[in-house]
């Protein structure tokens, strides 16, 4: 009788050991994705979110500035993605902010973010780069960013990754930033020619994946694949 007692409770801790990874992973991964301070096509940009059956997300327009990290629910998601540009940040802000890296939430930086926050080189650091664009921040040698709008980019895989997995070489046509400030603590994804488009690194415990893309190409199938692997890859999926 009591190996018989044994072999069930053994089994039964079997099922659960494996059914609970199962469980993990068939949950959805809760996103907030962050808006403001700069224009875009809204209904083609959140239907890209609303057509990834990996995720739900909360849209948050910030209004005044940096709003967004003032949510009491702040730290609940799985991933922030960044799609805004504000130029102002609270001290408060701030810290709220950088926690997300104590938490282990992941980040993902699309496109005119990186114009956010000019004088707080901290973000840059983090984010893995920043555009310049402020007169600020033109010194010690840093010199002033441009772009070009809707040219076609031809993009190069450069990295095996499960941000990447799947992707091959594809021409987007969209703007394109030039000369962007980057910190020199990340890893490419993707390149055009010597030109960085996306990259990924580490901050804490957070995952972190940022892009130059993303300026109204949300219908091309190359960039909703990058976006949605990047969710993927910064909730530890």
């Amino acid at each position: 009788m009591n190996r018989i007692y044994l072999f069930c409770i053994l089994l039964l801790a079997t099922i659960v050991g494996c059914a609970a990874p199962q469980h993990r992973a068939d949950k959805k991964n809760k996103v907030l994705v962050l808006t403001g301070g700069h224009g875009f096509n809204a209904a083609k940009f959140f239907k890209m979110f609303s057509d990834n059956p990996e995720i739900t997300f909360t849209a948050d327009k910030q209004i005044k500035a940096a709003e967004g990290y003032d949510r009491p629910d702040l730290y609940s998601f799985d991933v922030v993605v960044l799609y805004d540009a504000p130029t102002n940040i609270t001290e408060i802000e701030k810290k709220r902010f950088l926690k997300l890296f104590d938490k282990g939430i992941g980040v993902v930086v699309l496109h005119h973010a990186y114009l956010a926050y000019p004088l707080w080189s901290e973000f840059g650091r983090i984010a893995g780069g920043r555009y310049i664009y402020w007169n600020e921040e033109v010194t010690n040698g840093v010199t002033e960013s441009t772009y070009k709008s809707k040219v076609p980019i031809p993009v190069t895989v450069v990295t095996k990754h499960p941000v990447t997995a799947g992707m091959k070489d594809f021409v987007l046509t969209n703007e394109l930033y030039l000369n962007m400030n980057m910190a020199g603590n990340s890893k490419p994804l993707l390149k055009s020619g010597d030109e960085w488009l996306a990259w990924y690194r580490t901050e804490k415990n957070s995952r972190i994946v940022g892009t130059i893309l993303g300026h109204d190409c949300y219908d091309d199938p190359n960039f909703r694949q990058f976006v949605a692997q990047s969710i993927r890859w910064a909730a530890k999926r």
